[in-house]
């Protein structure tokens, strides 16, 4: 089977003269960099930020991993230097969209309070917890508030007492579980899945992760599929009653796009396709950033949104292509990373469904990592890919690193160069072989 090669990038389109004035929707991490890019190269015409949340842009990712050490939210003002109210000329943060219309003259956005026109729009609407029917009585974790209404649980009983179930075992999930039991709180996890983090990392490796529950003191059950959410608990499918105090749904979000509906071709998903630059195809003027974003991506095919990297790096190649600025560099690789329950967590590139996994180290014995194989390579070799090719090398789409966080900087940049990364698995599965040197 011959090697792959880097699918060719398709041409950047011809740029149309830039814009005079931009709308951007939301004023997350993924707003605010549009904004502060923006103003960097160069556009001296009117911007216009709308958020719907009535704070200015903040940073997430702590609301869970800090969720008792931070309790103000981390502002983008304050960590990245960026301050919208100094940057855009009209900032509404408690400004929700309603609709957009799109036509050959620009854009009109709509708000409880009227329209604002200006000739593109970016979209950064950001994204909505799932709450599935039925569990109405149970709280999220997506913002600030959000994370208030916990604290205050927790603190209420000196986290002692406080019976906390937590339905979901992801990324959130997890990270909240152990900071709970550390504050003292009785945690239960239910995990509709057989393992913790199966969908994002699949079931083989998140088996792996199922011990660390115990040994922070929080239980985990798995297989259990949660029907409802009432005053006294949660009721699973099969009718047993879990009794708590608070609980706390983390199964998921979606973009924030449902008033987009009927105007943008939005997937099942609710999220947009854009090209690599962010540009909603067959509609001028109209560019998307961050949670709402499937972006192509030369490498990976296409990345859906929800990565915390996107949101931050995303923007500047967006703007760029907008105001005819040339690219920098060739993009980079998705990135998620989690402190949970007493371990690092970090997950570069995209793993694919179906993807064979390699293990570098061994789980439960210091740091390790799981190698993710290009499935659809692997399927065309004798042995399944779990081997390479007859000359032991293979495509590797993702690579997550446990414990590791000095190795997260040189995995980075092995994944974000633009071209698949290709690894002799002998070398690359020895832990005492620097990954950079099993490059081939």
């Amino acid at each position: 089977m011959p090697e792959p090669t880097t699918p060719p990038r398709p041409p950047r389109p011809r740029p149309s003269a830039p814009p005079r004035s931009v709308v951007v929707v939301g004023a997350g991490l993924a707003g605010a960099q549009t904004v502060a890019a923006l103003r960097a190269h160069g556009f001296g015409g009117r911007v216009t930020l709308l958020g719907a949340e009535g704070v200015p842009p903040y940073d997430r990712p702590p609301l869970s991993k800090e969720l008792l050490t931070r309790p103000e939210p981390v502002w983008l003002s304050a960590d990245l230097g960026v301050d919208v109210e100094a940057l855009a000329d009209d900032v509404r943060l408690s400004e929700r969209a309603q609709a957009l219309t799109t036509g050959q003259d620009g854009v009109v956005v709509t708000t409880a309070r009227g329209d604002v026109a200006a000739d593109a729009v970016v979209l950064a609407v950001g994204s909505v917890p799932i709450v599935p029917p039925g569990f109405a009585a149970s709280s999220v974790l997506h913002t600030a508030a959000d994370a208030d209404r916990l604290r205050s649980a927790l603190r209420s009983t000196g986290g002692r007492g406080l019976r906390l179930v937590i339905v979901g075992a992801g990324w959130i999930g997890a990270e909240v579980a152990g900071v709970a039991a550390g504050a003292g709180a009785d945690v239960t996890v239910l995990e509709a899945a057989d393992a913790p983090l199966s969908r994002q990392l699949g079931g083989e490796v998140g088996a792996h992760l199922a011990g660390w529950y115990a040994d922070a003191g929080v239980g985990l059950r798995t297989g259990a599929a949660v029907a409802a959410v009432d005053g006294s608990g949660v009721v699973l499918a099969g009718g047993e009653h879990v009794p708590a105090d608070f609980v706390l749904t983390a199964v998921g979000a979606r973009p924030a796009s449902g008033w987009l509906a009927g105007v943008l071709p939005l997937d099942a998903r609710g999220a947009l396709h854009v090209d690599g630059d962010g540009r909603v195809p067959g509609h001028p003027g109209v560019w998307a950033v961050g949670d709402v974003a499937s972006r192509a991506h030369p490498v990976f095919g296409t990345v859906p949104g929800g990565h915390w990297s996107a949101a931050l790096h995303d923007p500047d190649a967006t703007v760029r292509a907008m105001l005819g600025v040339e690219p920098a560099g060739t993009g980079h690789a998705p990135y998620v990373f989690s402190q949970q329950l007493g371990h690092d967590l970090a997950l570069l590139g995209l793993p694919a469904p179906g993807s064979p996994v390699l293990l570098r180290g061994v789980p439960g014995e210091g740091p390790w990592a799981a190698l993710y194989l290009d499935p659809v390579e692997a399927a065309g070799h004798a042995h399944g890919g779990v081997d390479g090719g007859a000359d032991g090398v293979a495509t590797v789409r993702a690579v997550l690193l446990v414990d590791s966080p000095r190795d997260v900087g040189g995995v980075r940049r092995l994944m974000s160069r633009g071209e698949p990364l290709r690894l002799d698995l002998a070398r690359a599965t020895d832990p005492a072989v620097r990954l950079k040197t099993a490059v081939v």
